[in-house]
């Protein structure tokens, strides 16, 4: 192994350990938005709660759009591992599409709540869950930018180890926003109608 190429390795691994820090980080702040939503749950002040707002219809499809969508995740990652440029592009081609449709099925719940005057201003129940599931929509969008951007890198520089490193990074993230997704489908909208 020559030195250019153990100190590229290095470089990779310490980006790695750099991106699980900003995930530590990521972590943290959705432990204090679930914290949050918690102790505000109850503060209705006199507006609607859970029961007479959510879709549980609505947030399922949400729930499966990004299940899927990290199968196809997995899917292109496991195709870029045996270095099928084009399998890895259509994965995440679907991925990203699923990741739209959730975003999009995310702010036509917001709309609707809005327009019916449950906005974030109305109580600290619907304040801290705008805040709480916003945060999330805003991750999932900066994920969908992260998406574009390694298609257009595997499309002008291909399959090389430092865009196969930013692949596995994106996996990280985008497997990351499912598991909070879990969270708030399991601690916001289910004990929200039930």
């Amino acid at each position: 192994m020559s030195v250019q190429t153990a100190a590229r390795g290095s470089v990779h691994e310490e980006r790695a350990f750099g991106f699980w820090l900003y995930l530590m980080s990521d972590a943290i702040i959705f432990a204090l938005l679930f914290a949050t939503y918690l102790v505000m749950r109850n503060n209705l002040a006199g507006g609607p709660g859970g029961g007479a707002l959510f879709d549980l219809s609505n947030a399922f499809a949400e729930t499966m759009l990004l299940l899927v969508s990290s199968l196809t995740f997995g899917f292109a990652a496991l195709s870029a591992d045996a270095g099928k440029q084009r399998a890895a592009l259509g994965w995440l081609g679907v991925t990203f599409v699923l990741g739209v449709a959730f975003v999009a099925l995310e702010l036509r719940e917001f709309a609707g709540m809005i327009g019916e005057g449950a906005g974030p201003d109305r109580s600290g129940f619907l304040s801290a869950f705008f805040t709480l599931v916003g945060t999330h929509g805003l991750h999932v969008s900066g994920g969908l930018t992260f998406i574009a951007v390694i298609v257009g890198q595997i499309v002008f520089k291909g399959l090389t180890p430092p865009v196969a490193s930013r692949l596995f990074r994106l996996g990280l993230f985008w497997h990351f926003l499912d598991i909070v997704w879990i969270g708030i489908f399991s601690v916001v909208y289910l004990p929200g109608v039930l």
